[in-house]
């Protein structure tokens, strides 16, 4: 049996196991303190019946007018929890909260050009690409990311999913 639960302060000594794999960005403990204080609601966990942690949603909303729209930071899930369709499930979840609390126009997220696997799952889950940003994964090789979007009932011609016909970079991003 799975919990889906905010998450919570003592979670954060308890979640290693969940960033465990190299493309899951790990941020600093104040980064995900801000998100606990400014949208606990959208900070989600999943907790196995033993009291493991399967997998984490941190997300926010953001945005003005028609740009509206729920922020995923990131959606990790642990690797012994993997292909059990526990990411769905989080992401199923920040959608619900997207559109009957933020009533938001359209979710997006960031996900690595190279990272084709997590393309894959997204496109399942009906995101579809918008717009390439140059340069926004930043380190020794810098990495262009896709900026992946999937329109909410609000938006009802699906005008926040039309794809951009150029690349951008992290400096021309809204928000």
């Amino acid at each position: 049996m799975t919990t889906i639960r905010q998450f919570k302060m003592d979670d954060l000594l308890k979640f290693n196991n969940i960033n465990l794999d190299y493309l899951t960005e790990t941020y600093y403990m104040s980064f995900y303190m801000s998100y606990m204080s400014q949208w606990p609601e959208a900070f989600t966990v999943a907790e196995a019946a033993n009291g493991s942690l399967m997998g984490y949603n941190l997300g926010k909303a953001e945005g003005y007018g028609k740009l509206w729209h729920g922020h995923v930071s990131a959606v990790t899930v642990a690797p012994e929890y993997r292909r059990l369709g526990m990411a769905k499930t989080l992401m199923d979840d920040f959608e619900d909260l997207c559109t009957h609390t933020y009533n938001a126009y359209f979710v997006d997220l960031f996900v690595r050009k190279s990272n084709h696997l997590a393309q894959s799952m997204y496109n399942k889950f009906g995101f579809s690409t918008y717009r390439r940003v140059i340069g926004y994964y930043s380190g020794e090789m810098p990495e262009d990311a896709l900026d992946m979007r999937k329109a909410l009932p609000r938006d009802k011609n699906k005008e926040s999913v039309i794809p951009l016909d150029h690349p951008i970079y992290p400096d021309e991003l809204e928000w």
